[in-house]
């Protein structure tokens, strides 16, 4: 029974945080575009031969008018006349890119777990982590599951050298 309560307690919190998060969208700015950048949903890290590797889900992401435009496309006539909250996820297929990651790859983040603690995630735009800190962390999933946001992650030589969290407003 305890177990059922703290898995409540989370829940809520966790509501609370996406109300908040949502409610302290003021400074947004959307990623900028990049040369060989994609956008994806990254469903495993792993360290082989000393080398971390991300296994991603390449997604079409869209904000205002585009998301708007996208919705409407997408999901036809459910009464809506544009994305409910500004942006809109297109995934079409269930394709899963394994790529190297540079060992010197910068990480950003927009809402990260710094202690443990629910309460304590707030959102900090663009907030750089280690990467192997975010390695560490991507495999927690009890406070803040970091597979659940898209990131942008930019390639070179067909390698990730920067990765960064899509605020989900």
């Amino acid at each position: 029974m305890m177990k059922l309560a703290s898995k409540w307690t989370v829940l809520t919190l966790m509501m609370m945080l996406i109300t908040t998060a949502g409610a302290t969208a003021q400074g947004y700015t959307p990623v900028a575009d990049a040369e060989n950048q994609e956008t994806v949903y990254i469903n495993q890290m792993d360290i082989r031969d000393g080398q971390i590797y991300l296994s991603a889900d390449p997604i079409e992401w869209y904000e205002g008018a585009a998301a708007d435009k996208a919705f409407v496309e997408h999901e036809g006539n459910t009464g809506l006349d544009g994305a409910p909250d500004g942006y809109y996820i297109v995934n079409n297929s269930v394709q899963n890119d394994v790529y190297q990651v540079a060992p010197d790859a910068s990480v950003e983040v927009q809402i990260y777990d710094h202690t443990g603690n629910i309460e304590d995630t707030d959102v900090q735009w663009n907030e750089s982590i280690p990467l192997a800190q975010f390695e560490k962390d991507f495999a927690k999933k009890d406070v803040l599951d970091l597979s659940q946001f898209p990131y942008h992650v930019t390639l070179r030589d067909g390698k990730v050298v920067k990765i960064v969290q899509q605020f989900i407003p």
